[in-house]
């Protein structure tokens, strides 16, 4: 589920954990009292420049614990072209010491993103109040040196062909669009564009 940005919040560069987590905090505190007992896990992705392309919601777990799976992490990230990612989870316990699951799941990740060029550069826990951030106390870069978590073959060759299929479909997309811009410029309704390239009328008007 995509989380909805300010245009400030779009246009300014993230600077640091501070900055990430400020708005985490803000995202968690609009949720209501029960899913704030849950654990969510976000990915937050970032542009060479350090501006947020996206946030997106991958999980929701229980008081304390929540699941993740590479490709549901990364799929928003090859599709919206992030050079950069943040991992970002809660803790309703108030806690933030990471868990054993916690710093394994994030050295996984580290080294997935390594395969298709998306730099996990953070993981952030969060609470109402506080933050603790993986890239501040160096395990970050401890995980990024260690060879823990070295991707096997199989789930290489499985992110390779999720980017590959992604950047299929993009394709495909960016194709409709220049023929429907084509069709609009002869002067073709919107109704006849939708049926000759598959676009939403919705889509189609953003033209």
């Amino acid at each position: 589920m995509n989380v909805k940005l300010s245009e400030a919040q779009k246009k300014k560069p993230i600077d640091g954990s501070d900055g990430v987590a400020a708005i985490m905090q803000q995202v968690l505190k609009r949720e209501n009292k029960f899913s704030r007992s849950q654990e969510h896990f976000w990915v937050v992705g970032l542009n060479n420049a350090n501006k947020i392309l996206f946030i997106e919601l991958i999980a929701l777990g229980r008081q304390n614990r929540v699941t993740s799976n590479p490709t549901d992490v990364f799929r928003m990230a090859i599709y919206k072209l992030a050079l950069k990612m943040i991992l970002v989870h809660n803790h309703p316990s108030g806690e933030l010491i990471p868990s054993t699951a916690d710093r394994s799941i994030t050295d996984r990740l580290i080294k997935v993103g390594e395969i298709i060029n998306v730099d996990v550069i953070d993981h952030l826990i969060i609470s109402e109040k506080s933050y603790m951030s993986f890239a501040d106390v160096g395990l970050i870069a401890k995980m990024k040196a260690s060879d823990t978590w070295r991707v096997v073959e199989k789930e290489e060759m499985e992110m390779k062909k999720m980017k590959a299929e992604i950047e299929l479909k993009k394709a495909m997309k960016q194709n409709s669009i220049d023929i429907a811009k084509r069709f609009k410029a002869m002067g073709l309704d919107d109704a006849a564009i939708k049926k000759g390239t598959g676009l939403s009328l919705a889509e189609i008007k953003k033209l």
